[in-house]
């Protein structure tokens, strides 16, 4: 790493293609952090119906799960950015992977125990860390080539996570939900071996990292940057809201699957074989990401990201409307829509940022917050108004984000020749 005396920029000034070739070595190591931190979000789609089983709660306080979860994006991403900016991407994320072994290490005494509350503390711990890998290898894959090909750099990574999400509802539905199916889940104790796994898997991470010879980016000495500067950009703070509703429509709309495909209307199927179905959900992501990846080196970003948020709502509103077969598959299969929105949102948020992109990841991972309050608004509105009804607020997400890849996420031209300059 560089010495204090010597700062490293960003290098938010894309490398050359030849330079860029000896980057792959660097972003085959981040798609690990990727495929990580997937697995771990989506593991809470099954915590959530496991202790709200364990603990007989209501849909409002199953969803404090989330809420925890993703309220540490909040708190943490902008002391995360100012820790990145000074520290450098790698060394932020060995940070972060450090932490969330903490976390998932917290899971073993809330699960003995047996208090809701250090559940959600545990959890926040945890998302604390993966907030501050989120800061660091999001920005750090887009400046590892040129900038033209950022989103689709982005989005094949984001493809890893994934795939992180697709394989977790097995990995959980076989570890947690273990027997459930035949008896009535009486305590949180079977969450204890698939988070002592994960701390384990977490600190091996940090210490591969933490040896790995990458590209030192990140530190930056500019002075001038800050997060009020960043957010003079509007495709900036456009993006920031669509991050916010985007995150808040996947995480809702996940967080449901299990008591929704459980629903006699719907599928009926048990909970241990509903949370193998959010496997079709997150799986439907993974191979959009791999398509999309390829279609946004032909095709604009924005367009894409339109489409797919237009057929996503398309699907929502079908999954409203109608019941059985046909509105289980509808729902799932808005995780194929979702597959590109993350990244390419994320990447057109941050292009023409120049020395501003730490403090501009931070204000988009802060944006990430969206994953605690929609899936919260959603659980009151399905106490409320039943859980079929509570889709329509994902319905109004994707609205905001088909707006954003039309019209928002287009730089202001005079703000980026200012920043050329």
């Amino acid at each position: 790493m560089a010495g204090a005396s010597t700062p490293i920029e960003p290098s938010f000034e894309h490398p050359s293609p030849e330079r860029s070739n000896q980057y792959g070595f660097a972003l085959t190591s981040l798609t690990t952090l990727f495929f990580m931190w997937g697995f771990i979000t989506c593991l809470n789609d099954i915590l959530i119906p496991y202790l709200k089983g364990a603990f007989e709660l209501s849909y409002t306080q199953a969803m404090l799960i989330q809420f925890c979860f993703f309220g540490a994006y909040f708190i943490v991403s902008i002391p995360a950015g100012s820790l990145v900016s000074k520290i450098g991407y790698q060394r932020g994320i060995v940070t972060g992977l450090t932490i969330a072994a903490l976390g998932c290490l917290l899971f073993y005494p809330a699960s003995e125990l047996q208090i809701y509350a250090f559940f959600l503390i545990a959890l926040f711990v945890l998302a604390s860390g993966i907030t501050i890998l989120q800061v660091s290898a999001n920005p750090y894959v887009s400046a590892l080539g040129p900038a033209e090909t950022a989103s689709s750099r982005l989005t094949m990574t984001q493809a890893f996570n994934s795939l992180g999400t697709t394989i977790a509802p097995f990995f959980g539905a076989m570890l947690i939900f273990s027997g459930a199916e035949h008896s009535p889940v009486e305590d949180a104790s079977a969450v204890q071996l698939p988070y002592f796994i994960l701390t384990a898997a977490l600190l091996l991470l940090a210490l591969v990292f933490s040896r790995l010879s990458l590209p030192k980016l990140g530190q930056s000495s500019h002075a001038q940057s800050s997060f009020a500067k960043a957010l003079q950009h509007k495709h900036l703070k456009l993006g920031a809201i669509a991050i916010f509703v985007y995150v808040g429509a996947e995480v809702a709309i996940g967080s449901f699957l299990v008591n929704y495909l459980n629903d006699p209307n719907i599928a009926g199927l048990s909970e241990a074989q509903a949370s193998q179905y959010i496997a079709y959900y997150w799986g439907g992501a993974m191979l959009g990401r791999f398509v999309g990846a390829i279609v946004m080196q032909h095709i604009s970003a924005g367009k894409v990201l339109f489409f797919n948020a237009i057929v996503a709502m398309l699907l929502i509103v079908i999954t409203i409307s109608s019941s059985g077969q046909i509105a289980m598959w509808a729902i799932l299969a808005v995780g194929l829509f979702n597959s590109i929105m993350f990244p390419t949102i994320f990447s057109l948020a941050i292009t023409g940022l120049g020395h501003d992109a730490s403090r501009g990841s931070g204000i988009l991972c802060l944006a990430i917050v969206g994953g605690a309050i929609v899936p919260l608004i959603q659980g009151m509105l399905a106490d409320v108004l039943g859980l079929q009804l509570a889709f329509i607020l994902p319905l109004v997400c994707y609205a905001y984000i088909a707006f954003y890849g039309l019209r928002g996420s287009t730089p202001c031209v005079e703000h980026s020749t200012k920043e050329a300059l």
